[in-house]
């Protein structure tokens, strides 16, 4: 029992210096900086990607929404990669005004694979443009975007975030799960970051990338995760990403239990895949570079390795409780409080970002009270996902026809 001691203190101060360092990096989403200087003045020019398979139902509402944007319309393309479409993609998005380019691959169908393809020609043309924008076929674009972007540019900034918000927050406990996460991802992960001068991700949709950034290498990502991977393989190489608020994309989320289901899936094989390939880059970076920055990317990797850190503890609690090394109410105090802090406390700390936020909680309350099972999924899905990992992209079905007009 004196082994299991040990190795029950030693878990309770690693998951604890671990949680305290997040939370401590989370309150500083709550300091406002002054604005950055600009380092040039002028407006940039940009291509606006959307790599899109099998997308008629929502493409043509981004394509409009980008259309629309407040930057001259001189200065940026739109460009829609009609990636193995069997429908009418390519149709809608040029009859919206986008630029079509097909592509059929059988055998490479992620959207790193056609952001490649794609980028690939451009390097090879020599294309006039500064910096490309990124987004899902099924987003909606504020207005300001590449007016933000441009500025996020002129500051010197080369790898940069927007934020994203949801378009269908409460189509069900779903889709409102998935819009509390990314609220909360906003506000206390990349905008905490950015105001620490450490990096934030790129988080799927609504990123802009300096164009000389891909030029020597194009998009070279491999695993299911290519946001998470990029933003790994440039925090390695010490390149600290940047965050635009108000910069803002609106993303169409899931509303049924199996869409979420494979499409958290995706994320986690994705990310136990950069934890394969980049954690001993990340870990060559801290010891490079020798930044917060850099150590701070590395200590992502360890999402996953702390949750079975916390499962193996709570296992030692219970053999330390059948040789009565524990009582019964120290072991029921330690469930409670994992309980409490993975499926309770995420509550209270959503109602606190929707209050800073000023959204509309009274709108969100049965997503509130659904999110413990939200988060509940997750962790089953992480355990499924470690235990049999499924490497096969799976769509997606994107079908909310919501214009900008009525989520801006």
């Amino acid at each position: 029992m004196k082994y299991l001691y040990i190795l029950q203190q030693a878990l309770i101060w690693i998951i604890t210096i671990y949680w305290l360092y997040q939370i401590v990096i989370s309150f500083c989403s709550l300091i406002k900086l002054k604005d950055k200087k600009l380092i040039v003045n002028k407006n940039h020019k940009f291509m606006a990607i959307i790599p899109a398979h099998n997308e008629e139902a929502v493409v043509a509402n981004l394509v409009e929404s980008l259309k629309a944007q407040d930057y001259p319309q001189d200065l940026y393309d739109i460009y829609v990669i009609a990636d193995n479409c069997t429908d009418n993609t390519a149709k809608v998005a040029e009859k919206a005004g986008a630029i079509v380019l097909k592509r059929f691959d059988e055998l490479r169908k992620t959207k790193g694979f056609a952001l490649n393809w794609f980028l690939q020609q451009k390097i090879k043309e020599n294309a006039d443009y500064d910096a490309f924008c990124v987004f899902d076929a099924d987003n909606i674009v504020d207005k300001n975007f590449l007016k933000s972007m441009n500025k996020k540019l002129c500051q010197g900034e080369e790898v940069v975030q927007g934020y994203r918000d949801i378009k269908n927050p409460t189509d069900s406990w779903i889709a409102s799960g998935y819009a509390i996460f990314y609220w909360m991802m906003n506000k206390f992960y990349h905008l905490a970051r950015y105001n620490l001068g450490l990096s934030p991700l790129i988080n799927g949709t609504g990123f802009m990338v300096k164009f000389d950034i891909v030029k020597p290498n194009g998009w070279n990502t491999v695993t299911l995760t290519e946001d998470i991977e990029f933003s790994l393989i440039n925090i390695a190489n010490g390149r600290k990403l940047g965050w635009a608020t108000d910069a803002i994309v609106y993303d169409e989320q899931p509303v049924h239990f199996a869409q979420s289901w494979s499409q958290r899936s995706r994320w986690t094989v994705g990310h136990l895949q950069c934890m394969k390939y980049y954690t001993k880059e990340l870990a060559g970076g801290v010891k490079k570079y020798k930044t917060l920055m850099n150590f701070d990317g590395l200590l992502y990797m360890f999402g996953i390795p702390m949750m079975i850190l916390t499962f193996l503890l709570l296992g030692v609690n219970t053999l330390m409780y059948m040789g009565a090394e524990m009582s019964l109410f120290d072991l029921m105090m330690n469930y409670v409080r994992y309980l409490g802090a993975t499926f309770i406390l995420p509550i209270g700390t959503a109602v606190i970002v929707m209050a800073l936020d000023k959204r509309d909680i009274k709108s969100m309350i049965v997503g509130l009270l659904c999110y413990p099972l939200f988060l509940g999924s997750w962790i089953l899905i992480n355990i499924k996902c470690l235990i049999k990992p499924n490497t096969k992209w799976e769509k997606i079905e994107h079908v909310r026809d919501v214009k900008i007009n009525e989520v801006a």
